[in-house]
């Protein structure tokens, strides 16, 4: 019987530390019994204390004890008669709860290991990560800023990147309806008098499933913003792609690819490198020029991308900035431009609007606002939102992955209401969406993923 017991006592491995445990007994030359608990450790310097482990490992130290001094006393009692068979009985409880107490040590011990796969897991991923990095890293080339291109295909471009930082986010809450705050009026046939019926706009109806173009290789291209230009100047074409990774603090970097294929193999034809640092993903690309907002200013600037200067800038009255009032998912997304069949838009609030959204048209070249709408829409109570035939449309949510298509503001009619188109977020955090009037998608940015949405509007 007591063999048994001390079968099931032994090699028991205690967490990190690969211990294994014994219970022995040892006959003195009186004849008395002795029990020990000990413990090898090959390992023990190298892992701290782990959980309740020495407790655990006190009270079995204990029971060996109290072992000792039950057989001591049956022995006395020549093993027969009522103390006898009172001491067997204890020593069977003492196994019973010496049993327990290795039930606890395997459970503890099944724990550890868990945790230590979990981090096993985490230290691999962060390896790759940080060798993706090192890998990406590569030497500026003579030509200055801004006019660094390839050596070859298949090689690293001669730019070197800013050191990453990363930018700290307003909010990942789930984003609240906004329905409340809205009139629930009819909604007009969305476009401004002036789009005629040769644009073929009418209202959104349907929003098709994601399709991905590329992904970005850095921890910087978490969140991010890639466009074409819907009317673009020579050299250029609207086959020519760009791409902004906005993870950091000084993000001036400006990627150009030749068409959207150079875009998913990862190598641009060129780096823009802007004269002063990009705020957040609301940037576009627009008749030869990059619409963005200098970082910790409420202002808007054009970057002329054949001259590579900045040729306008200008203060958006009273706009919020730097996360006053951003969407939902934060990220200093106070400011947002837009591109539709009738121009530039600028989409923000101001401390007046009491946070709602505030929608206004700007001159493409002097970026002076030809007139303003101010909705009821709460801008932090939606993910994201864009423009199509004058209509601004509202995402509900940048991680739920069925999100939808929740509002639409009517400029024609400065009316709105609630839709309920379905929206995929694919990959779970969606930090940029953004119409394009040629090709009649959406370009988003959801989580290291640059990917298009077909779209379908209602006749005109």
């Amino acid at each position: 019987m007591l063999g048994t017991w001390l079968l099931l006592c032994g090699g028991l491995a205690l967490g990190c530390r690969a211990e294994t445990a014994f219970l022995r007994r040892a006959d003195d030359t009186t004849g008395r019994c002795t029990y020990t608990f000990t413990v090898a450790s090959p390992m023990e310097a190298a892992c701290p204390d782990a959980g309740g482990e020495p407790e655990l490992r006190a009270e079995l130290t204990a029971l060996a004890a109290r072992l000792s001094r039950l057989e001591n006393r049956e022995r006395g009692a020549g093993g027969s008669g009522p103390r006898g068979g009172d001491a067997g009985g204890a020593r069977e409880a003492a196994y019973s709860e010496l049993l327990r107490a290795k039930t606890r040590l395997e459970e503890e011990k099944g724990r550890l290991e868990q945790e230590n796969e979990e981090l096993g897991r985490r230290l691999e991923s962060s390896a790759q990560e940080i060798a993706r990095l090192r890998a990406s890293r590569c030497h500026p080339g003579g030509g200055g800023p801004g006019r660094d291109t390839l050596r070859a295909p298949g090689k690293a471009p001669r730019w070197d990147p800013q050191p990453l930082a990363y930018q700290e986010l307003q909010s990942e809450r789930t984003e609240i309806p906004a329905s409340r705050l809205l009139e629930e009026t009819a909604l007009g046939r969305p476009g401004s008098e002036d789009l005629g019926a040769a644009t073929g706009c009418g209202e959104l109806v349907w929003v098709g499933e994601p399709v991905v173009f590329g992904r970005a290789d850095s921890i910087a291209g978490k969140y991010g913003v890639w466009m074409k230009d819907p009317e673009p100047v020579p050299p250029f074409t609207r086959e020519t792609t760009w791409r902004v990774d906005t993870v950091g603090t000084e993000v001036r970097q400006l990627f150009q690819y030749e068409a959207a294929e150079q875009l998913a193999q990862g190598y641009p034809t060129k780096v823009h490198i802007l004269p002063q640092p990009l705020e957040s993903t609301g940037a576009v690309v627009y008749r030869g020029g990059l619409f963005f907002q200098p970082r910790r200013s409420r202002a808007v600037a054009r970057y002329d991308l054949r001259g590579e200067t900045v040729t306008a800038e200008r203060e958006i009255p009273g706009a919020g900035y730097h996360g006053q009032y951003p969407y939902s998912w934060g990220g200093y997304t106070d400011i947002d431009l837009a591109v539709d069949e009738t121009g530039l838009w600028v989409i923000y609030s101001t401390e007046k609007a009491r946070g709602a959204i505030v929608l206004s048209k700007l001159d493409p070249e002097t970026l002076e606002i030809r007139r303003t709408w101010e909705t009821k829409i709460r801008k932090r109570g939606v993910a994201n939102s864009f423009v199509i035939c004058g209509t601004l449309y509202t995402v509900s949510s940048y991680s739920a992955p069925n999100a939808t298509i929740n509002f639409a503001y009517d400029t024609a009619t400065s009316t709105s209401r609630a839709l309920s188109i379905p929206f995929e977020n694919r990959f779970r955090y969606l930090s940029m969406v953004d119409y394009n009037p040629t090709e009649r998608q959406l370009f988003a940015w959801d989580s290291f993923n640059m990917v298009t949405y077909p779209i379908r509007l209602s006749q005109a």
